[in-house]
């Protein structure tokens, strides 16, 4: 069997990793350079305590068991020249600063408890223990233990390099410009400025890209970019130990709203640097800087963290986030268009949930055992058929 793999972000290197590893022959095609979209432009999240109770929330448990293993196997088969992923489970502390956000917080975690998440309620006292550096007008919190980080470029590239070894192809400045169908209209391959590329399977795994990637290939996909910014400050004392961010985040993730909205998010780097965010805004693709989304994420870290007042800001960078209306990932076969798969929607969670989508797939491609039910991330699923079109 031969897979073509679009998109050399994170999941398409995790798809392209879990098939060539099962015997797929696999031919990854990026339109620029690897890893040099989404996944360069984010914090390498691998988060369950921002799920609802659902189908995403069981991919997230999955993930948090799967990245610890994968992190291990990249390091045994690269070995010590290959830069760290920087795998950490340094845990995940939520907090509220008010007494209504405190009772909507520990009612959320009681609701995630119910469906296996490791959510740990602290009071005050115990949050400021947690993280000496907080603001004492904490009210509540909730530590997540299962919540880990990755240094996502170099995960992403771990995951290609894998993908390498085990017989794959990555061509890069390679853009996929059309279809290449069989008499029957199944779908048997891509077209590029190059030429044609035949393959059993296509999987669309572009990203924000991958509805302007279906529509090439002749499919409605729903999936629209989502904007999200990051400050990065100059290196300073270790002040902040875990994953750190206000009870205002879940909500954030899950509104449709296009309009700008912030939540504060934050957390210290290996390098002494401290990441802020994050915002998350419909704008298309306008990548130009916005300081008033900047200043606005800044202000609101300096209620949970104080002493970022006198923290210099080195850098900003945003990227955009894929985006479905439904709020749940895209991982399954189209049946509008036999012969392709896609893999994409995971908005801001991509790169804790590449790997579990990867072993999605990988199922789904080789007939093997999912690691869990796939129909909820279905083409055809319920929730997303009004925002569905027929093929073109």
């Amino acid at each position: 069997m031969r897979a073509i793999v679009v998109g050399a972000g994170i999941v398409g290197a995790a798809c392209a990793r879990s098939l060539a590893r099962a015997g797929v022959d696999v031919l990854v095609l990026e339109r620029g350079a690897a890893v040099g979209g989404t996944s360069a432009a984010c914090e390498g999240n691998l988060l369950v305590s921002d799920k609802t109770p659902g189908p995403e929330l069981d991919l997230s448990l999955l993930a948090a068991d799967r990245w610890a293993t994968v992190a291990a196997e990249l390091h045994e088969e690269l070995g010590a020249a290959f830069p760290s992923v920087e795998y950490e489970r340094k845990g995940g502390l939520v907090v509220s600063t008010t007494a209504d956000g405190a009772d909507a917080l520990r009612a959320f975690a009681a609701t995630q408890r119910a469906a296996g998440v490791d959510a740990q309620d602290v009071d005050t006292a115990g949050a400021l223990a947690l993280e000496p550096y907080l603001t004492r007008d904490v009210t509540a919190g909730v530590l997540y233990p299962q919540d880990a980080q990755v240094q996502p470029v170099t995960a992403a590239e771990a995951l290609l390099a894998s993908a390498r070894h085990a017989g794959a192809t990555v061509l890069t400045e390679t853009e996929v410009v059309g279809a290449v169908r069989s008499p029957d209209g199944r779908l048997i391959g891509v077209s590029t400025p190059a030429g044609d590329h035949g393959g059993d399977v296509v999987v669309n795994a572009a990203g924000p890209w991958a509805g302007d990637v279906a529509r090439r290939l002749g499919v409605h996909l729903p999936v629209l970019p989502r904007r999200g910014m990051v400050l990065v400050t100059t290196r300073m004392p270790h002040r902040v130990l875990h994953k750190v961010y206000d009870a205002d985040y879940v909500g954030a993730t899950q509104s449709a709203d296009a309009d700008l909205q912030t939540s504060t998010v934050v957390e210290s780097t290996a390098a002494g640097t401290v990441l802020i965010g994050s915002s998350r805004q419909r704008v298309g693709f306008d990548d130009r800087l916005d300081v008033e989304v900047v200043r606005e994420i800044a202000a609101k870290s300096l209620r949970i963290f104080p002493f970022l007042t006198s923290a210099s800001v080195l850098r900003t960078y945003g990227g955009f986030r894929p985006y479905m209306p439904d709020h749940l990932p895209l991982v399954g076969a189209d049946p509008r268009l036999p012969g392709l798969l896609h893999v994409t929607g995971h908005e801001g969670a991509g790169i804790g949930l590449s790997v579990p989508s990867a072993d999605l797939l990988h199922a789904l491609v080789t007939g093997s055992a999912a690691p869990l039910d796939p129909a909820a991330f279905a083409v055809d699923r319920p929730t997303l058929a009004p925002y569905l079109e027929e093929a073109s």
